[in-house]
């Protein structure tokens, strides 16, 4: 391994430590703000943000592994224990935000104001723009599809992210209650898409059709 990779792969590993580092904040505030103001987006975009330490971890832990030069095939099963673990993940929480969005639909609860929420949206789409551009940097230096795939995925959290503050905003300003569970909504289509991938990649290695 050439000196310039070996530092680009360090760089790229710690920042999918600060990736870690903040996405575990993110889940912590906004699961306390939405379970607080019993918004169901709120909750469910913390519970999607928990898919993404797991992904940045990973991630950060394959990089490792590179440098340190670890055996392709002991990556390639812990790989596919945590695309096992990520595709579980998924279909708990398409569950979980279905019923408790649809269960809000029907009693027309209102989700309640959060500050704390609205201040940790409005840092995310500051934080994941920068977060996307280092990741697809790294991702065409190291010609990696997992870092590309990795800025792909925070693209869609940023996404997410316009979704929940303009629910959050429309019970505030115009008083549409149904506004909250209805963005929550709006996240279990990508999280079903994503679990559904997951699962399909672990078992491609597990066939050992695709050992990255």
């Amino acid at each position: 391994m050439n000196k310039k990779r070996k530092q680009n792969l360090k760089e790229a590993r710690s920042l999918q430590i600060w990736n870690v580092i903040y996405d575990i904040i993110e889940v912590v505030l906004s699961l306390i703000a939405g379970f607080t103001a019993n918004s169901s987006a709120l909750i469910g975009w913390g519970l999607d943000s928990t898919i993404e330490v797991i992904s940045a971890g990973t991630l950060g832990w394959r990089l490792h592994g590179e440098i340190k030069g670890l055996d392709e095939r002991l990556v390639a099963k812990r790989k596919m224990t945590t695309m096992y673990v990520i595709a579980i993940s998924f279909a708990l929480i398409c569950l979980f935000i279905s019923y408790d969005s649809i269960t809000k639909l029907m009693s027309q609860e209102t989700a309640s104001w959060s500050t704390t929420g609205i201040v940790i949206l409005i840092v995310s789409l500051w934080v994941n723009p920068i977060l996307i551009y280092y990741k697809r940097m790294y991702g065409h230096k190291l010609d990696s599809p997992a870092l590309l795939a990795d800025a792909k995925d925070t693209f869609i959290c940023l996404y997410q992210t316009v979704v929940v503050l303009i629910g959050l905003l429309l019970v505030k300003w115009l008083g549409w209650w149904w506004a909250d569970p209805v963005a929550a909504l709006l996240i279990v289509p990508y999280a079903a898409k994503e679990g559904w991938a997951a699962f399909i990649k672990a078992r491609k290695i597990k066939d050992n059709e695709d050992i990255e």
